[in-house]
C-alpha cells in the first residue's frame, strides 16, 4: 500500500441544498442509500482499507450538526463548525492539529460508489498504492466531456482524494474549496494524478441521482429492512427500517419510518415520513455514471 502514515477525513458538513426537500429534515451526510446512511458508507469503505477510530478517521459536521455528532458517535473524531460549513477546505484547516503531519484521505460523505468485483475499501486501495506522500491523488472516472472545466485530465471526480500534509498544513480555516486551494495549484505544479475508478459512482446531490443510486443498491429487486411492514407491491424500490408499505411502490425510495397507503401508488419518488413525497420525473439509468 503505502509507506506515508496518512488518516482520513470524512466530509459531511455540507447544507445539500439541490437535495431539499429531503435535506430540511436530515442532513445530506445521513440520508439512505440502499438502507445504509451515506456517511457509514463512507466509514465502511475507510475501514475497509483498515483506517478506523478517533485517532485515524474524523468526520466534519455543521448543518444540522448534532444529528451528525449523534450518529458518528465514538466511531471517529468529530469536528464541528458552528458558524456554518467551511468548504471543504477550510474543514481540513479546522483539523490541522489533529491531521498533524499525515496525509489525508479524503472523502465526500455524499459519494455512492459500488463496484461489483471489489469490497468496499479494497475498491479504492489504488488510491493509495505506492503512494509518495507528495504528490495529490484524485479517484475518478472518464469524463463524457473530457475538456469541461470540472474535470481533471479528462476525468471527473468521484468522491476521494488523498492530499499531502505540506498541501494541507498552511490551509486557512475559513470558507474555501480544494479545487482552488489544492487541486488546480497541484495540477498546474505537475503533482496530481487521477487514479480510475472502475465501478459505479454517484454524487447523490440531487433527488434524480439520489433515487438512482437507491435503485443501484436494489440491484434491480426489492431492498426491505427486516423491520418494515409490506403488504403491497414492491418493485425495484428500497424501504427502510420500521415502514409501512400497504400500497404500490415502484422504483422508490421509502425512508425509515415512512408510509404508503393502501390506495397510493407510489412511483419514481421519494416517501419521508406521512407527508412528504419528492416525485422525480427524469431519474438517471440506474448503473450509468
Amino acid at each position: 500500500m503505502t509507506a506515508v502514515e496518512i488518516c482520513a477525513v470524512a466530509l459531511a458538513a455540507g447544507e445539500g441544498s439541490r437535495l431539499r426537500p429531503l435535506t430540511e429534515r436530515v442532513p445530506k451526510a445521513l440520508c439512505p442509500v440502499g438502507n445504509v446512511p451515506l456517511l457509514d458508507r463512507v466509514l465502511a469503505r475507510l475501514a475497509g482499507i483498515g483506517l478506523t477510530g478517533t485517532s485515524r478517521v474524523a468526520v466534519n459536521a455543521s448543518y444540522l450538526a448534532e444529528q451528525v455528532v449523534a450518529h458518528v458517535g465514538d466511531r471517529a473524531h468529530r469536528s464541528v463548525e458552528p458558524d456554518g460549513p467551511l468548504g471543504t477546505a477550510g474543514g481540513l484547516a479546522k483539523l490541522r492539529d489533529w491531521i498533524d503531519g499525515r496525509g489525508v484521505l479524503v472523502g465526500n460523505a455524499d459519494a455512492y460508489l459500488a463496484d461489483p468485483d471489489r469490497p468496499p475499501g479494497p475498491d479504492i486501495a489504488a488510491l493509495l498504492q505506492d503512494w509518495d506522500g507528495e504528490t495529490v491523488r484524485l479517484l475518478g472516472q472518464p469524463a463524457v466531456h473530457p475538456t469541461a472545466p470540472g474535470t481533471f485530465d479528462g476525468h471527473d471526480f468521484t468522491g476521494f482524494s488523498l492530499l499531502p500534509w505540506r498541501r494541507v498544513r498552511d490551509l486557512a480555516p475559513e470558507f474555501g474549496d480544494l479545487v482552488r486551494t489544492v487541486w488546480r495549484p497541484a495540477e498546474a505544479a505537475g503533482e496530481l494524478t487521477v487514479v480510475p475508478y472502475p465501478g459505479t459512482f454517484y454524487d447523490t446531490g440531487t433527488p434524480a441521482d439520489y433515487l438512482t443510486a437507491n435503485l443501484h443498491a436494489t440491484g434491480g429487486d426489492a431492498l426491505v429492512h427486516p423491520t418494515a411492514l409490506v403488504t403491497g407491491q414492491c418493485r425495484s424500490a428500497v424501504v427502510g427500517a420500521g415502514a409501512r408499505v400497504h400500497g404500490a411502490v415502484t422504483r422508490a425510495v421509502v425512508w425509515p419510518g415512512a408510509t404508503v397507503a393502501a390506495e397510493e401508488q407510489l412511483q419514481n419518488a421519494i416517501r419521508v415520513g406521512t407527508d412528504l413525497t419528492v416525485v422525480v420525473n427524469e431519474p438517471t439509468a440506474a448503473g450509468s455514471v
